[in-house]
């Protein structure tokens, strides 16, 4: 079991030299080229199968093809993952996007409250679209995807923000039932 004064997760956490080999090449390349392990890794390392199963759609999610932008995917993360009060991605998401979008006041805005943030009319759609589907998925209506429509989001677009939303609704929930903690390095990114 990996040490730390204060635990990555209440669940155990395997040294990173007993992962099946598939899981260790991963977590290796991504330290190499982070400079860091984030602790998202070594605590879903309890459950291979879950590790593989996460992060292939996290990468399909997240860097795959689509007309949203790297940073408004992050964005997605952020207004949805501080709805559902995340530690652990509002701190890893908002460097993301602080990195992404080389706009630091633009990630602590949405962490804070995306309604006030120096967002455009575009995202701010997206985002309340995003922050609806978690606060109230069975209010969601045709009236909600209209709205992205009429702000430029194709079907295409309105299904990648859906997901986006729902994947990390899944995490945020993952992450806080087992007290996920974020590494320190990423207060300090894109700042």
């Amino acid at each position: 079991m990996t040490k730390n004064a204060t635990p990555i997760s209440r669940f155990p956490v395997p040294d990173p030299a007993t992962l099946p080999e598939d899981i260790r090449k991963v977590v290796e390349a991504n330290a190499a080229k982070t400079g860091f392990t984030p602790n998202v890794f070594l605590a879903y390392g309890y459950k291979p199968e879950h590790f593989r199963a996460f992060f292939h759609y996290y990468d399909v999610l997240m860097k795959g093809p689509s007309e949203l932008s790297r940073a408004e995917r992050e964005m997605i993360v952020l207004a949805v993952s501080r709805v559902n009060a995340c530690t652990y991605c509002t701190v890893a998401h908002g460097a993301a996007l602080r990195i992404l979008s080389k706009n630091p006041v633009l990630a602590d805005q949405i962490s804070a409250n995306y309604r006030v943030a120096d967002i455009t009319p575009r995202q701010r759609a997206m985002l309340d679209f995003a922050v609806k589907l978690t606060a109230s998925p069975a209010n969601v209506e045709e009236a909600d995807r209209e709205r992205l429509r009429r702000g430029g989001f194709s079907d295409r677009d309105i299904w990648d923000i859906s997901a986006v939303a729902g994947f990390f609704n899944m995490s945020n929930r993952v992450a806080s039932a087992t007290d996920m903690r974020p590494n320190a390095v990423y207060h300090g990114q894109g700042r």
